[in-house]
């Protein structure tokens, strides 16, 4: 196979590799209705990705910033994901059978916890180093990269909030990966995007709790 025919077929394979951590997220709540699969399939999956693809981007990126400013502006945005999400939950159409949903794939009073802690500390650097790092996109405008980020993220909202809703979350989380990705163009690391991915994450992870709780 020649230079360039190999190089088109890897750069193929790159964008058909997002396929894989969508079909660890079905799996892990359609096929075997546990949470926990879910998210560790997606991490592991997108792993093995990585293994696989070898992108010569250091890990020591996701720890780096030019400046504090992109930080604190990233928190501070991200910060409103769940402050929206509790005072929107009426108008999303949220399932009056959401927590038994969510005891249903493993999520309850003993693993909640544990949950929140893994989600909130864990997937913000595995996310970032993949969707905004292997997909990197400089551009001012919106990339593929963006939406495809956003639509695995239907699969965990079906069955458990209105149609409208879940495109209205997959928008909204669109505009996020466009946002993290202009941080990292901005600022050359992930530190601004990594702070900012993780407040959001504990930030609607906290309000689920609480509603979970509170129902």
């Amino acid at each position: 196979m020649q230079r360039g025919t190999r190089t088109k077929f890897m750069s193929d394979k790159k964008w058909l590799t997002p396929l894989l951590p969508y079909l660890a997220v079905w799996a892990g709540l359609f096929l075997f209705k546990n949470a926990w699969l879910a998210l560790i399939g997606f991490h592991v999956t997108i792993l093995l990705v990585l293994v696989f693809l070898r992108p010569n981007i250091p890990f020591e990126i996701l720890f780096k910033s030019k400046s504090p400013k992109w930080i604190l502006i990233s928190v501070l945005v991200c910060s409103t994901s769940g402050i929206g999400l509790y005072f929107l939950w009426s108008i999303f159409g949220v399932a009056h059978d959401l927590p038994a949903q969510l005891e249903s794939i493993g999520l309850n009073s003993s693993s909640w916890v544990l949950f929140i802690a893994y989600f909130s500390l864990v997937n913000p650097f595995i996310e970032e180093y993949f969707w905004r790092g292997v997909f990197r996109n400089d551009s001012k405008k919106l990339s593929v990269a963006d939406p495809v980020y956003a639509g695995y993220h239907a699969l965990i909202l079906w069955g458990r909030v209105n149609p409208i809703a879940i495109l209205f979350g997959v928008a909204i989380l669109t505009s996020a990966g466009w946002l993290w990705r202009q941080f990292l163009r901005e600022d050359d690391g992930m530190l601004a995007a990594v702070m900012g991915h993780m407040v959001a994450d504990f930030s609607i992870m906290m309000v689920v709790y609480w509603m979970y709780l509170s129902q």
